[in-house]
């Protein structure tokens, strides 16, 4: 019996294909996931788009579903977006979460969403405290204009205030919401030659 067992087991070897590294058999794992993996989109009560994400996050963990990705777009209220390998487990995960409206219908390629996902390059823009600036978008203050009290670049905002107001009230924006009409720096230079 012992000779037989021994037999087998040199068998087993000689037909064994040998071992793949593990960078390799992960990375096929990877490319296995994107040619099964697809894209739902599920409804959701805005502003709770974080707590929908963190229900369906350990729903997915607790059932070992099939869901690889939980995505809330930077912006985008309202929706979140489950990768998943079909949509049973994508409406797995979602059920009975609280505030989870539903998955839609139709499934969605990346190529509806990527402009969402890939960060956009970064557009250099050049202002400084004092400028004189426009608001460009928003509709409570476009086409005002405000003296800029503050720039955070690493947040890409601007502190201005308004200078038609009567009492000046600090307001947060985006940079791109504001173009700069004129700067401090041009503003002294040209009462300099005047005098």
């Amino acid at each position: 019996m012992d000779e037989e067992l021994e037999r087998e087991l040199e068998e087993k070897k000689e037909n064994a294909e040998p071992e793949k590294p593990a960078e390799a058999s992960a990375d096929e794992n990877a490319k296995a996931i994107e040619k099964n993996a697809h894209i739902f989109a599920l409804r959701t009560t805005a502003n709770r788009e974080e707590q929908v994400m963190d229900f369906i996050t350990s729903n997915a963990k607790k059932k070992k579903l099939g869901v690889y990705s939980v995505i809330h777009p930077h912006g985008m209220r309202g929706y979140l977006f489950i990768e998943a390998k079909d949509s049973q487990d994508a409406e797995q995960a979602a059920f009975r979460v609280p505030y989870a409206r539903g998955l839609l219908q139709k499934e969605v390629s990346y190529e509806e969403i990527e402009h969402m996902l890939e960060p956009s390059k970064k557009v250099e823009v050049n202002i400084q405290k004092g400028d004189i600036v426009e608001i460009i978008a928003g509709p409570a203050f476009k086409h005002s204009q405000a003296k800029v009290n503050r720039v955070d670049k690493t947040k890409e905002e601007v502190v201005v205030e308004l200078l038609e107001s009567a009492v000046p009230i600090p307001i947060t924006l985006k940079l791109d919401a504001v173009k700069v009409i004129r700067r401090e720096s041009d503003e002294s230079e040209a009462q300099q030659k005047e005098e």
